[in-house]
């Protein structure tokens, strides 16, 4: 059978840099490098690390006819966020949902002045594309000829604008064109790795020279996913297909705060979305959703263990779970009965013994974003 593993433009330079390559949602990605994962995550945290997510979906969506307002209403129809209400400028986080309340994908959105681009999940990205697809006075064009990068961290701005000054400007969420050396880079001040930092859309033919261009600054080092997912689960974002999926609603994965009040119940652009009945109902009242665990001890609780209240009766599986190097232990994430509160008791079966972990506030880093 032919190999269809994808490579993104960096590939050589991350085998020059001695990356780990491992497949990953249908491409060949970097898991690590040299420095190894637990240093890749504390460097990040105290300077600034790069990451190649080039694999991620990039797609633009253009009105016909030139009317924003337009394609913020068609967009509307199938993400539950205030689109309409976005400014020129900003970026906003989104899911796209189910009939059945479901989540099919999550992703952030950016208002670009005469369209919006959308940054999506890499296993979901056709399927993304083919439901934009079905909107009716919009334009959707997937973006091919370019890459993505993030660089993440509290010495990111200074290593970025070194390169390009403009990003010292811009704020938690900016989205905007700037150029460097003749490309034209689309920058947004955002990641997720609860960290201050940017991600940059690169024209392809220019990714790896800039890449080369922040990896020659003195505070950024190449990372890998490994170190990205442990960032993210210590920032206590959800990560698709783990923390939330089409079987699991905004309310379950603690996503609801992406719903605004304009598109809740009473607002003025209420409902409309997929799922809309199921979800808004939910959200006023949860019977389960997305908790922090801590585990006693040094050993993690990983993804798929079972969950039991204190008398025994299960309650869940873990949904995420490794251990948090800036934390220093293990950290979980699952969804459980609500009514279990913070502080509270609850077992997890790992290995034929019953463990305890503490149900916990999210996140279990502070976040670091530029105001």
């Amino acid at each position: 059978m032919a190999d269809t593993t994808r490579r993104t433009g960096l590939y050589d330079l991350h085998v020059e840099l001695g990356g780990r390559m491992v497949p990953f949602a249908g491409w060949e990605m970097p898991v690590q490098f040299p420095m190894g994962v637990m240093t890749e995550h504390l460097h990040t945290r105290a300077k600034a690390g790069l990451f190649d997510v080039s694999h991620m979906g990039q797609v633009l969506v253009a009105p016909e006819g030139g009317d924003m307002a337009r394609a913020a209403a068609a967009l509307e129809t199938l993400i539950p966020a205030d689109v309409a209400g976005l400014a020129p400028g900003r970026q906003r986080y989104g899911l796209f949902t189910n009939d059945q309340g479901g989540i099919l994908d999550d992703l952030m959105f950016a208002n670009r002045g005469d369209h919006f681009l959308l940054v999506v999940n890499a296993a979901c990205a056709e399927q993304d594309i083919a439901h934009l697809q079905t909107l009716s006075g919009v334009t959707v064009t997937p973006v091919r000829d370019r890459g993505l990068l993030a660089l993440q961290g509290p010495q990111a701005e200074a290593a970025l604008a070194r390169l390009v000054p403009d990003v010292a400007d811009m704020r938690f969420m900016d989205s905007t064109a700037l150029d460097w050396d003749g490309a034209q880079l689309w920058v947004s001040r955002s990641g997720y790795t609860g960290e201050d930092g940017f991600e940059i859309s690169v024209p392809e033919a220019r990714l790896a020279d800039f890449a080369r261009a922040l990896l020659d600054q003195p505070e950024v080092a190449p990372i890998g996913l490994g170190a990205r997912d442990s960032l993210r689960l210590e920032a206590g974002m959800p990560l698709y297909g783990h923390d939330m999926d089409a079987g699991v609603t905004p309310a379950q994965a603690a996503l609801g705060w992406s719903i605004p009040r304009v598109r809740r119940n009473g607002g003025a652009r209420a409902g409309g979305f997929p799922g809309a009945e199921v979800i808004l109902a939910e959200l006023a009242a949860p019977a389960v959703t997305r908790q922090g665990l801590r585990p006693e001890g040094r050993a993690p609780i990983r993804e798929g263990v079972a969950l039991f209240s204190e008398d025994g009766a299960p309650i869940g599986t873990v949904s995420s779970g490794g251990f948090g190097p800036s934390v220093g232990g293990p950290v979980a994430m699952a969804r459980i009965p609500k009514d279990i509160p913070e502080g509270a008791t609850v077992m997890a079966e790992l290995r034929g013994k019953r463990l305890p972990l503490t149900v916990c506030a999210l996140p279990f880093v502070t976040p670091s974003y530029k105001r």
